[in-house]
């Protein structure tokens, strides 16, 4: 007959024993004078099992009597060691034991967690001391609270009488902003300046792509050796930027994202390899950017992003309504001069309301592009020089011709 029909304890004695097992070994290898070793938190998962088993008046005892005698091992190792690390462990143990008992691989499965953690003790410690600074700690907490405290908080409803202001799809953007600035930090911090100026201008796109083709421009103008760096910088910025518009429309017009995401996928891969192209003859190396974050991210531009998305989302139904659906395009298509990711909003709303059908929404988003493009090459050429300002402004050109021909293709 099955061994585990006859005896039914069987999987969480022996799922006990591998959790007690796995904890108690790591635990006598990193403090060889510790109280509890591998035999006794085994035995401690164990007898939590059994006593589980008899009811809960019996695992009660055993959980009152383990207290005790924690209490008792901290009492005498306190003076040279105040950690808790290994009391705290052992309470696991039996609690993962008593686990075991209606869900064995639920057990296993955090057993091998504390484990691993356990064993992590030294990187865990070097990382939260050595490489993450104050400023980036105060950010993740930001981050944190800004998702688990302040947006279940929201209301998921219009607030407005035009029902275009949604509380929690606004600041579900302002975490989404927050995380994908967070993401490109920790990767620019990963690679280093090794990748040098063009990845540095990537990254800093997703802070303002205006800003970083700026900065560009004032680096080609100052160091012109560096011009084909500095250009490859901006036009990675511009499609980080573009990118951006991915975690946006799927927090507020998944609908329209999906209706032009092959324009998406043309500008974001045209800007790409005209980058790519751009760096032909470039010097091996090149300064630290001057673009470069020295934050996760900056709340600031996350609350100031979505403020001008809901203004034009809120402008663009009033206009809707008092003018017509044209007077709205228009005042969309000025607005990407200033935010591009507001403005694509903004006519990603009148898609959804119907003041816009599909075809136009697709070349709707050519113009967003074009009037972004434009200023910035004027940017460019002011700050960078006419030689910069002619190869960035022809690289745009390019990128606009190959949206308009994918446009006009899925139209």
């Amino acid at each position: 007959m099955d061994a585990f029909s006859d005896y039914p304890l069987l999987p969480a004695l022996m799922t006990a024993l591998g959790v007690g097992l796995m904890i108690g070994t790591v635990r006598e290898r990193a403090h060889a004078e510790t109280f509890a070793g591998v035999r006794t938190h085994a035995l401690t998962a164990m007898a939590a099992v059994l006593a589980t088993s008899l009811g809960m008046g019996a695992f009660l005892m055993l959980l009152a009597m383990l207290v005790a005698l924690v209490a008792v091992a901290y009492w005498r190792s306190s003076q040279h060691d105040p950690g808790l690390t290994g009391e705290i462990a052992l309470m696991l143990s039996a609690l993962l034991g008593s686990l075991a008992v209606t869900d064995a691989a639920l057990a296993a499965g955090l057993g091998a967690l504390c484990a691993g953690l356990l064993y992590a003790k030294t990187p865990l410690h070097r990382f939260t001391k050595e490489v993450l600074s104050e400023r980036e700690v105060h950010d993740g907490i930001v981050l944190l609270a800004s998702a688990l405290i302040v947006l279940p908080l929201l209301p998921d409803a219009a607030v407005d009488p035009y029902g275009v202001l949604n509380p929690a799809k606004l600041w579900r953007l302002v975490v989404l902003v927050m995380l994908v600035g967070a993401i490109a930090h920790i990767a620019l911090r990963l690679v280093g300046n090794r990748w040098g100026l063009p990845l540095a201008g990537f990254f800093s796109g997703y802070v303002s792509s205006t800003a970083a083709t700026l900065s560009s421009a004032q680096l080609a103008r100052t160091a012109p050796g560096l011009t084909s760096p500095a250009l490859a910088a901006a036009l990675l910025a511009n499609a980080a930027s573009v990118s951006l518009f991915v975690p946006v429309l799927l927090a507020m017009a998944p609908e329209y994202l999906q209706a032009i995401r092959f324009e998406l996928a043309a500008a974001f891969s045209a800007l790409l390899l005209l980058s790519a192209f751009g760096l032909r003859g470039a010097p091996a190396q090149v300064p630290e950017s001057p673009v470069a974050q020295r934050r996760m991210f900056r709340i600031r531009h996350a609350l100031a992003l979505v403020a001008a998305i809901a203004l034009i989302l809120l402008l663009s139904a009033v206009l809707s309504r008092a003018l017509g659906p044209e007077w709205a395009v228009a005042m969309t298509l000025f607005a990407a001069s200033a935010e591009l990711q507001a403005s694509l909003v903004g006519i990603a709303q009148l898609v959804q309301s119907g003041d816009l059908d599909g075809t136009r929404g697709h070349w709707a988003f050519l113009g967003v592009m074009a009037v972004s493009a434009s200023v910035k090459t004027g940017i460019a050429w002011a700050s960078g020089g006419r030689d910069f300002g002619l190869r960035f402004g022809g690289a745009m050109a390019v990128m606009l011709a190959v949206v308009a021909l994918t446009a006009w293709l899925s139209g």
